[in-house]
C-alpha cells in the first residue's frame, strides 16, 4: 500500500475502534444496560476489595478467590494512578488505555515489510465482541503486556524475555509466550524478570504465592469443556449442585473430582506434546513465535478446568499478532476464535442463566463456543507442526510459489 492506503486504513480502524470502544465504556459506566448479570460487580466489589487489602502492604491470603501471582497486585493498585476517579471509573479508564496500546502498537507494525493491517482489524473487531467483560477484568491489560512481548521478539529478544516473564507474574499464562524462543537471551531476561519479581514480594509483602494453595482446590467451572459432562448429567439423574465457589461458579458433587483430574490430565498432554513439538521443530521462520504461542495458549484454555470468558481476550490479541503477518498460516484457527468470542458474549451474560440451569440453550453455546476452541487448537497445532517440523515441507500460501525463507535464529 502507498501512503495515502495506508493512512485510510489506519483512519478506518481508528474510527471503528472508537465506536465500539465507546459503547464498551457506556456499558461498564451504566449509561447502557448490558443484558444479563451485572460484569463490573467484581472491579466494583471483589477488585475494590483486594485493592483495600493491597494497599495495606499484604495479599489477601485469607480470601479464595485470590488466585493470581503476585505481581497481579500491581493491576489491582492500578487505579490509584487516578485519584480523580472513583476506584471502578479509574479501573475502566485504564483498561481502555490498554486496549489503545494494543491498537497502536498492531498498527505501528503492521505498516512493515512482510506484515498487514489485518492483525488490527482482528483486535478491533475481536474485543468487543466479547462484551462489557473484556474492561471489568484485568485480562485485557495483561494481554497488552503479552502482545507486546510478542512483537518485540523478532528484534529485542531480552525485551521480549522481560516482558513475558512479567507477564507470567501478573497471570501466569505469559509463559507459553517463550515456546516457541529459541534465543537464550529472552529465556535469560524472562527468568531474572521472575525471580527478581517473587523475591521482590516475596520479601516485601505476606502472602505472595498463597494462590498457588487455592488454584489448586478449583472445582469444574460451569463453561469449561469438562462441564458438559454434567450439563448433561444432569438430565440423568446426576445429584450434584451449581454453586458459586472459588470464585467462580462450579460444578459440585459425585465424579467432579474425576472430571477435574481427567482436564489436568488433558492440560498436561497438552504440554507433552507442545515439548514433542519444540524437540521435533528445525524451521524457525518470522511467524513461529506468534503461532507457537497461539497455539499453546489456545490448548491451554481449551483443556482448562475453567474457561472464563476473559480468557478469549488472551486469545484474541494472539491471534491478532500472528494474523499480522503475511505469511500466518493461523488464519483458519484465528477466524474460530472470533467466531468463538462472539458465542462466549452470548452464553456470558447475556443467556447465562440457561448455562447455569443446564437447558439446551446453553448447553448448545457452550457446545459451539467449547467445539470452536477445541478445533482451533487442533487447527493450530497441525499448522506449526507442518510448518516447522522435518516430516512433511509447509505448503505454499495462496499467492505464493514457494514456502515462506526461513529468518536466521541467533542465541
Amino acid at each position: 500500500m502507498d501512503n495515502t492506503d495506508d493512512r485510510r486504513a489506519a483512519f478506518g480502524l481508528l474510527a471503528v475502534w472508537g465506536v465500539t470502544r465507546l459503547a464498551l465504556l457506556l456499558f461498564v459506566f451504566k449509561v447502557f444496560v448490558f443484558p444479563g448479570p451485572d460484569v463490573t460487580s467484581d472491579v466494583s466489589f471483589i477488585y475494590h476489595g483486594w485493592y483495600e487489602v493491597l494497599r495495606e502492604g499484604t495479599f489477601p491470603r485469607e480470601d479464595v478467590t485470590w488466585q493470581y501471582p503476585p505481581a497481579a497486585a500491581l493491576a489491582i493498585l492500578s487505579p490509584a494512578l487516578l485519584p480523580f476517579l472513583d476506584y471502578a471509573q479509574a479501573f475502566f479508564v485504564l483498561a481502555f488505555l490498554a486496549d489503545f496500546a494494543v491498537l497502536a502498537l498492531l498498527l505501528f507494525v503492521g505498516q512493515r515489510p512482510g506484515r498487514t493491517l489485518r492483525g488490527a482489524w482482528v483486535w478491533v473487531v475481536g474485543v468487543p465482541l466479547l462484551g462489557p467483560t473484556v474492561y471489568a477484568r484485568y485480562d485485557l491489560m495483561v494481554t497488552a503486556v503479552a502482545v507486546a512481548a510478542l512483537l518485540a521478539g523478532a528484534r529485542r529478544p531480552r525485551l521480549m524475555g522481560a516482558l513475558a516473564g512479567f507477564g507470567a507474574m501478573l497471570k501466569v499464562w505469559p509463559a507459553l509466550l517463550l515456546v516457541g524462543c529459541v534465543r537464550r537471551r529472552a529465556w535469560g531476561a524472562a527468568a531474572a524478570t521472575v525471580a527478581g519479581l517473587a523475591a521482590l514480594f516475596t520479601l516485601a509483602m505476606p502472602g505472595a504465592f498463597a494462590f498457588l494453595t487455592f488454584q489448586r482446590d478449583r472445582g469444574t467451572e460451569v463453561e469449561s469443556l469438562g462441564s458438559l459432562v454434567f450439563h448433561v448429567a444432569r438430565h440423568h439423574g446426576w445429584e450434584g449442585q451449581v454453586l458459586l465457589n472459588y470464585g467462580s461458579v462450579e460444578f459440585l458433587g459425585p465424579y467432579v473430582d474425576v472430571v477435574s483430574t481427567a482436564a489436568l490430565a488433558l492440560t498436561g498432554m497438552a504440554f507433552g506434546w507442545l515439548l514433542l513439538w519444540r524437540l521435533a521443530a528445525v524451521r524457525f521462520t518470522a511467524t513461529t513465535l506468534a503461532d507457537a504461542a497461539f497455539a499453546a495458549v489456545l490448548l491451554f484454555t481449551a483443556t482448562s478446568r475453567v474457561i472464563s470468558p476473559q480468557y478469549m481476550v488472551w486469545l484474541v490479541g494472539l491471534a491478532a499478532v500472528c494474523l499480522g503477518y503475511r505469511e500466518s498460516r493461523m488464519r483458519l484457527p484465528g477466524l474460530l476464535v472470533i467466531a468463538a468470542s462472539l458465542v462466549t458474549v452470548l452464553e456470558f451474560p447475556v443467556w447465562f442463566g440457561h448455562v447455569v440451569a443446564s437447558d439446551t440453550l446453553g448447553v448448545t453455546l457452550l457446545v459451539l463456543r467449547n467445539g470452536m476452541l477445541v478445533t482451533a487448537a487442533a487447527l493450530a497445532g497441525r499448522e506449526l507442526w507442518r510448518a516447522t517440523t522435518a516430516h512433511r515441507a509447509p505448503a505454499p500460501l495462496p499467492g505464493q510459489t514457494a514456502p515462506v525463507k526461513e529468518t536466521p535464529v541467533s542465541s
